[in-house]
């Protein structure tokens, strides 16, 4: 197999000891094997570091523990302060990746000239059942295309650190993944792999699809004002666009079923 270099997994946790070690399997699955898993525990109290401690036999596994509870933010800069890698690729602590992740997109990276991709995910619930729910996006999304809608799951996306740069965010609460893709957009296009190579599971306790629109459409706001530095006319305008985008996602990029058709839709 080809090695096409060192890829940095950012994975921060909090109170995730029920599915850590479900994550940490998936990557040490995978046929790309260079690779090093960057854990950053957010000050975790139900026991995360002891089941990481269970890994410690795998020197590409690297755990570190914020000096106090600061949130996911936080805790992915730090992990990218860390990175070592060319590539750099993200996976949440309860979500996980088939196999060959890592190899199909780093090939379709490299010989596409692609410098920032996503892949196409299914959901699955808290007991790693798969709800039958998949999510593709469009296969093209330029800088426009993020303002627009926070298109890429963050459980699929990677890019190449090397030409991005280090990437570091604002302090908020939600929505800062999205942030960073916004931050990497500035640099590079992002283009969709169209294969179903990881899971999310949805439904989890604080994960964003568990609360109402209301509270979405702050948390938005929150992104464009506080992160972005917009300013309120502009950060309602961007607000307004993700809430209809986000719509158009639910119509023409969710299915029910791993059928490959999907809209023509750029972005």
């Amino acid at each position: 197999m080809q090695d096409y270099g060192l890829v940095s997994i950012i994975t921060p946790t909090w109170e995730c000891a029920s599915f850590i070690s479900e994550a940490i399997q998936c990557v040490q699955s995978q046929t790309y094997i260079n690779w090093e898993l960057l854990i950053q525990d957010d000050c975790s109290t139900d026991g995360t570091d002891k089941v990481v401690q269970n890994f410690k036999g795998d020197p590409r596994i690297k755990y570190e523990c914020n000096v106090q509870n600061s949130g996911a933010a936080v805790s992915r800069n730090n992990a990218l302060r860390r990175a070592k890698g060319r590539w750099i690729a993200f996976l949440d602590s309860d979500d996980l990746w088939e196999p060959e992740k890592l190899e199909k997109q780093l090939r379709f990276m490299v010989e596409g000239g692609n410098k920032f991709s996503y892949t196409s995910y299914l959901e699955i619930d808290n007991d790693s059942q798969e709800t039958g729910v998949v999510i593709r996006g469009p296969k093209h999304v330029s800088k426009l295309g993020m303002y627009a809608f926070c298109w890429p799951g963050c459980l699929t996306v990677m890019y190449d650190h090397q030409a991005i740069g280090l990437i570091q965010i604002a302090d908020i609460k939600k929505n800062n993944d999205y942030a960073m893709w916004l931050h990497v957009c500035q640099k590079a296009d992002c283009y969709l792999l169209d294969e179903v190579l990881a899971k999310y599971r949805r439904g989890r306790v604080g994960s964003i699809s568990t609360y109402g629109y209301r509270t979405m459409i702050k948390w938005h706001y929150k992104l464009w004002h506080e992160a972005m530095g917009m300013s309120l006319v502009v950060s309602l305008f961007w607000t307004c666009v993700n809430l209809v985008c986000g719509v158009y996602k639910k119509l023409f990029f969710l299915s029910a079923s791993k059928s490959s058709s999907q809209s023509p839709y750029r972005t």
